[in-house]
């Protein structure tokens, strides 16, 4: 059907208002989140309780100290802890006794004077040395 016999067929009125043409597209508005590709970051405790590690192995990740640095555990500048010296992985909690004169401690365990406070510390525990030495006179 050409638009010619539409034309003839009809009103000029009527027909102009039904051949009104619509977008075809939605316009394209801006989205917050255009590219959704960050990766996890697997934060959290890499050993459990019992097992032995090496010296350099990574304990925790962590962005806020959820857990403290313990016997023969380094405090990394990004929170991570990592084992200064090979042996075995002790996690114990011990009440802290926090300084409450120190303005950094009043901010943050405010309102918890009375109250007993306890943390999570990795500890590493290294290996009993062989107990073969031997004096340098015996020798």
């Amino acid at each position: 059907m050409s638009f010619n016999l539409i034309l003839n067929s009809c009103k000029a009125n009527s027909c102009m208002k039904e051949f009104v043409r619509n977008a075809s597209k939605k316009t394209g508005g801006s989205t917050s989140n255009t590219n959704c590709k960050v990766r996890p970051k697997h934060r959290g405790w890499k050993v459990q309780d019992g097992h032995f590690v090496q010296s350099g192995n990574i304990l925790v990740t962590q962005r806020t100290p959820r857990f403290h640095p313990g016997l023969n555990v380094g405090f990394g500048r990004n929170g991570t802890l990592f084992a200064m010296e090979p042996g075995k992985v002790v996690v114990t909690c011990e009440k802290f006794d926090p300084d409450w004169d120190h303005t950094w401690n009043r901010r943050v365990y405010g309102g918890r004077e009375g109250q007993t406070i306890m943390k999570k510390y990795y500890n590493v525990i290294p290996e009993p040395q062989h107990s073969r030495f031997k004096l340098v006179d015996e020798v």
